[in-house]
């Protein structure tokens, strides 16, 4: 999730990442000025693994690792310092000697240690000639100001994973992409949004998660109408979704989780026809989940609308959305059965493609997507491997009925998640054809009657939780089965390993600790009570752990418990501010 996969923005230069590397003049000499201005600024590097040892005072420098000169005038214009897994970062002062590198337009630092540096003026002034500039996880902090004056006619800016603080800059219409998310902006965006309405901007990538911006998302985005992702999650963004949103026909990403956005989502957003991700879970949306999203949504991949106070029923609609591989809508209030058409989701009845990644292409490279998916009782971010990823999560609503037997067309799911519902009936008997399930989770529900024999034949089942159902009879035998924890099975009426050989109801702690029932599981049960304890106390230690380091926090926090949709706001919005 290295600290790379946190973030959103992660721009493939594929033209001139490939030009800058494959196609060096070696006819050409570096300039003895710049020369002399490069070992200026090495001087003040903390080189502990001596990387820069190729700059030397009689080296060429169009042949120093790091430096790329132009074919015809020698003149540097790249500077590639960002550190690569496995090599020690640099870090010290930043030199003015950059300055002398008149020509210089692509600048990388990323993920090196600069010890909480702040930014000096000159260094700002200089990025305004880039059209690339990352100064991505490091340390860096103070005000980002405002990036009005840009010369390159297309500037791509990486900011994310420091320590920055203050409002957000004002942004040249010439921006591609910003990613400024792991930082501690604050206050409003209506300054960064509304700032000059009648003029178009550039940008198509917009990345402000993981801060502590606040108030209502403005109304005010048909100008950035070449936007295709935006990211706005995990900050204190309230209101409601802007209607004006429809207006970005070439949207393919939209990320506002972890908000207190209200309201229920806006019918104009079904003119965003391009949208591949939509990402608005652990907010306070509320009313339906609209049927159009099927209809007028058909590229839809990820649609995660989990934690929020949707009612009504579950659109039988959704089943078009023949490309869905993630669907979350756990934790609302949803009323309705599972809908039979659900074999429908075409994506979800086949095995993984080669092809592991979600991107996409901007006018400059192309970058990928990440989600947090809960899978085996944890919340994991993935990016890289995303396209391997299906999962459905209805867990935590009101739903009811019997599990239709469409579900075991489902070949390609690593997980689903049903449990805490009403429903009732019996496991359907050929649910050992789902061949993909790693996780399994029917636990409280009204669900009766024998384990299907099928089962067994889930070989790469590692995560199963039949609790607190009405299951009677022997657990059917198979490797993966009787490895599972007892607590799998608790509050049923089943027998055999891993649980004794006569059949009695499965209990553990001390008296009645187990609930009979969904209303009994509201009641303190001391056993998991000191086990949450436990959970909370390594917990918040780590969490101390991880204040001391920027970075580190932005990937270990990637995996918590499953309850940490509302503990991680509480770490992140005050123990942390």
């Amino acid at each position: 999730m290295s600290p790379v996969t946190v973030t959103f923005l992660m721009l493939v230069f594929l033209e001139s990442f490939k030009l800058s590397f494959c196609a060096r003049n070696h006819n050409v000499t570096c300039i003895q000025s710049e020369r002399q201005a490069l070992l200026r600024f090495k001087q003040h590097l903390k080189d502990p693994s001596n990387r820069l040892s190729s700059w030397t005072k009689s080296g060429d420098c169009c042949r120093w690792d790091g430096i790329i000169c132009s074919n015809v005038s020698g003149l540097v214009i790249e500077l590639h310092l960002g550190s690569s897994r496995g090599t020690r970062k640099l870090g010290g002062k930043l030199n003015p000697a950059l300055l002398d590198l008149k020509h210089l337009t692509y600048l990388d630092l990323s993920d090196n240690d600069f010890r909480q540096t702040q930014i000096p003026t000159w260094f700002w002034n200089m990025s305004s000639n880039l059209y690339y500039f990352n100064i991505s996880r490091n340390q860096f902090q103070g005000n980002i100001p405002d990036l009005l004056t840009r010369t390159q006619p297309s500037v791509l800016i990486d900011l994310s994973c420091n320590n920055f603080t203050g409002s957000l800059p004002l942004l040249s219409s010439n921006m591609t992409a910003i990613d400024f998310s792991f930082n501690f902006l604050s206050g409003s965006m209506s300054h960064f949004l509304c700032h000059k309405l009648n003029e178009s901007m550039k940008l198509e990538i917009l990345n402000l998660g993981h801060n502590l911006l606040s108030g209502e998302i403005p109304e005010s985005w048909k100008k950035w109408s070449r936007l295709v992702g935006i990211k706005l999650c995990d900050n204190n963004f309230s209101g409601k979704i802007p209607g004006s949103m429809g207006a970005l026909t070439l949207l393919q990403s939209l990320h506002g989780r972890n908000n207190f956005v209200v309201g229920e989502i806006p019918s104009s957003l079904r003119h965003c026809s391009e949208l591949v991700t939509v990402d608005f879970g652990s907010n306070q949306l509320s009313g339906d989940i609209p049927g159009w999203m099927g209809e007028r949504l058909p590229k839809l991949i990820i649609l995660s609308l989990h934690s929020n106070k949707f009612t009504g029923t579950l659109p039988e609609q959704l089943c078009a959305l023949s490309y869905l591989q993630i669907l979350d809508l756990s934790h609302n209030n949803l009323v309705s059965e599972i809908p039979s058409c659900i074999n429908n989701l075409s994506a979800m009845n086949s095995g993984n493609k080669s092809d592991d990644k979600i991107f996409y292409r901007t006018s400059k490279g192309s970058f990928f997507e990440d989600i947090l998916v809960v899978m085996k009782g944890r919340v994991v971010n993935y990016d890289t491997t995303l396209k391997l990823v299906k999962t459905m999560d209805l867990s935590d609503n009101n739903l009811s009925g019997e599990i239709p037997e469409e579900v075991t067309n489902l070949a390609g799911p690593q997980s689903l998640n049903f449990s805490h519902n009403h429903l009732v009936g019996r496991i359907p008997y050929n649910i050992g054809a789902t061949t993909s399930l790693e996780c399994f989770d029917l636990s409280t529900n009204n669900l009766s009657g024998e384990i299907p024999l099928t089962i067994s034949d889930l070989s790469f089942l590692s995560h199963l939780n039949l609790s607190y159902n009405k299951f009677t009879g022997k657990i059917p035998s198979g490797t993966q089965l009787q490895s599972l924890n007892a607590y799998s099975f608790l509050g049923t009426k089943l027998f055999g390993p891993p649980l004794s050989e006569s059949s009695t109801d499965v209990r553990f702690g001390i008296g009645s600790g187990v609930p009979k029932n969904r209303e009994d599981q509201d009641k303190v049960d001391w056993f998991f009570l000191t086990a949450e304890l436990g959970f909370l106390s390594g917990f918040f230690g780590a969490v101390f752990l991880l204040m001391l380091c920027k970075s580190g926090r932005s990937v270990h926090f990637q995996y918590v418990d499953e309850t940490g949709h509302s503990l991680g706001r509480i770490i992140r919005k005050y123990i942390l501010k």
